[in-house]
């Protein structure tokens, strides 16, 4: 596998091939296999991580790197085997309480040492979503911005502008419907489609504070703020607002909806702006707007932080906790989130934000009109068992809104079991 990842090395820019040589000069006692398991298996991803792999297998000529990518979707439910037997050096996977239950398990390796480096200062704003225990778990290499993307020529067809309240939000809608259109496209297949759209109602309905506290299991599902916020979606479904058939769809199988302009919208990561561009939107066909204001809250926005690890049973630690300084260094995050690679934004304060419209905008908005709070994401904030059993419910509500009670009663019992 290493001449595969050595073909690799040609998309790698000079820029960072300089900062890893002098990153290589600390550490070129690496010896023997670094083993690597990723889940980035879309395109773009997928390119980076071979090209960081392939970064790293050069400047230690001494240690051989073998890259395995999986699917990212198998891949979650696939890391607790992968962990516990014949385990990898380095893997990805999430931040906050995604990492929680390998953690507990003692699956993941304490890394309290990486963070203890003075360069780790610039990674501070993302400290507390890799602390467990007062112990850091991981190290992360890029965040992103949730937000609306949109049909910016259809809009202009239409006579829209970019809404501000839900009110206009509601308005732009029935006038989509009635050109013949749908507001969104979403694939909720996978289910955590769904999440984000409950994280953004919930949070413009009563706020982040309160958002949190319903994942820290302090607000039961049945009190009526929650109920408020189903009554605010409810609108949007029954108006018709989303594409048919949703739960038979990836959020990649829904993409063609919004790039064949059968839809007009998608709620979702930055992530979603590279296949766009390759289905041949241009960035004067496409958007961005942050999620229209609810009540009079301060704005909470999603920007989930993507992560490596070492598990606890990795063989060549040494070589994985240089991978995981490697990968938080500013000139390596500069590279990896630039536009033509991954098209999100680094952790690392001084690195640079790429010169990109969409990264531009998330930057600014995660900036400057996030007051209400940062969320990871729904199933990130929520325990494993509690997001598993809500975003079953969530999806089921998006298809049967009317079972809304009998959803919020099974979450309720859900809660009462998870939290206790």
């Amino acid at each position: 596998m290493r001449s595969i990842i050595k073909a690799s090395i040609a998309t790698l820019t000079a820029t960072t091939i300089l900062a890893g040589a002098a990153f290589a000069d600390g550490h070129a006692a690496l010896k023997g296999e670094l083993n690597i398991t990723s889940d980035m298996s879309n395109p773009a991803p997928r390119a980076v991580m071979e090209g960081l792999a392939a970064q790293f297998d050069e400047m230690h000529p001494d240690l051989t790197v073998n890259l395995t990518i999986v699917d990212r979707e198998a891949w979650k439910t696939q890391i607790r085997n992968s962990l516990s037997a014949n385990a990898p050096d380095v893997v990805n996977w999430y931040a906050a309480n995604r990492m929680g239950p390998y953690v507990s398990a003692g699956l993941f390796e304490d890394v309290s040492d990486v963070w203890a480096d003075e360069s780790m200062a610039a990674l501070a704003s993302t400290k507390g979503a890799m602390t467990i225990d007062g112990k850091q778990w991981g190290v992360p290499y890029t965040y992103y911005q949730w937000g609306i993307y949109y049909r910016e020529d259809i809009f202009n067809e239409l006579g829209l502008s970019e809404p501000a309240t839900f009110d206009e939000e509601m308005a732009n809608c029935a006038k989509i419907i009635e050109s013949g259109r749908k507001c969104y496209t979403i694939g909720s297949k996978f289910l955590w489609t769904a999440g984000g759209w409950f994280d953004y109602m919930n949070m413009r309905t009563n706020g982040f504070d309160f958002h949190m506290q319903l994942a820290q299991g302090e607000v039961a599902w049945t009190d009526e703020r929650v109920r408020e916020t189903f009554a605010n979606w409810r609108k949007l479904i029954d108006m018709g607002a989303f594409v048919d058939d949703h739960q038979n769809y990836s959020w990649q199988e829904a993409l063609p909806f919004m790039v064949n302009g059968e839809a007009t919208a998608y709620l979702m990561g930055n992530f979603a702006v590279a296949p766009l561009r390759e289905a041949g939107l241009t960035d004067e066909q496409l958007g961005f707007y942050q999620f229209p204001l609810i009540a009079d809250v301060p704005q909470g926005e999603d920007a989930p932080t993507d992560t490596f690890h070492i598990p606890s049973g990795a063989t060549n630690k040494d070589a994985a906790r240089a991978f995981l300084k490697f990968v938080t260094s500013a000139d390596v995050q500069s590279d990896i989130n630039g536009g033509d690679k991954l098209g999100q934004l680094p952790v690392n304060s001084g690195s640079s934000v790429a010169d990109d419209k969409f990264i531009g905008k998330g930057f600014n908005m995660l900036s400057n009109n996030a007051k209400g709070g940062v969320a990871q994401f729904f199933d990130r904030d929520f325990p494993a068992e509690m997001a598993s059993a809500g975003m079953e419910g969530l999806q089921e509500f998006m298809v049967f809104p009317d079972n809304l009670d009998d959803i919020l009663a099974r979450l309720e019992e859900t809660r009462a079991r998870v939290y206790k």
